[in-house]
């Protein structure tokens, strides 16, 4: 039986749209085989898509030093009702940060924390001004996730 990836990204922009995009991609790799990877946005995906994942990657802008309002909906819409079940879930996050991300990943890693998530790499901060790099390190982020994943390591 295969594996499920859910990737949660705010894709408020063409960027970030981008960035979520190079994620799945990644995660969607010939390299990679059993692995289902599901993307929605925030707004779209609530607790029986976490029930369903065997790891999660979740994507955020940096909003006035805090994760996205859409990315707190979900966990706000979540929380309670995965956290019984869903302990130890491997996750990775990444974050579009026009200032240094730090107050972002905080916030996220406090929710995951509480959640008692894994999480399974340093978070991907890709800070300041856009840079085409930041999409092949989405893809990176995406690949390594799935190949974890399939490969049981996380």
């Amino acid at each position: 039986m295969g594996k499920r990836l859910l990737v949660v990204a705010h894709v408020p922009s063409d960027n970030t749209l981008r960035l979520r995009d190079a994620v799945v991609a990644g995660a969607r790799s010939d390299e990679v085989e059993g692995v289902e990877t599901v993307a929605l946005t925030p707004f779209e995906a609530g607790p029986a898509d976490v029930l369903a994942a065997d790891g999660v990657i979740l994507g955020t802008t940096e909003n006035l030093g805090y994760m996205s309002g859409a990315l707190k909906d979900f966990f706000d819409r979540s929380y309670y009702s995965v956290i019984e079940q869903s302990e130890a879930l491997p996750y990775a996050l990444y974050i579009r940060a026009g200032h240094d991300g730090t107050g972002t990943r905080r916030a996220v890693e406090s929710i995951a924390t509480g959640l008692k998530w894994r999480a399974v790499q340093e978070p991907l901060i890709c800070r300041g001004a856009w840079q085409e790099s930041f999409v092949e390190d989405c893809r990176n982020l995406g690949l390594a996730m799935a190949a974890g994943l399939e490969a049981g390591i996380f």
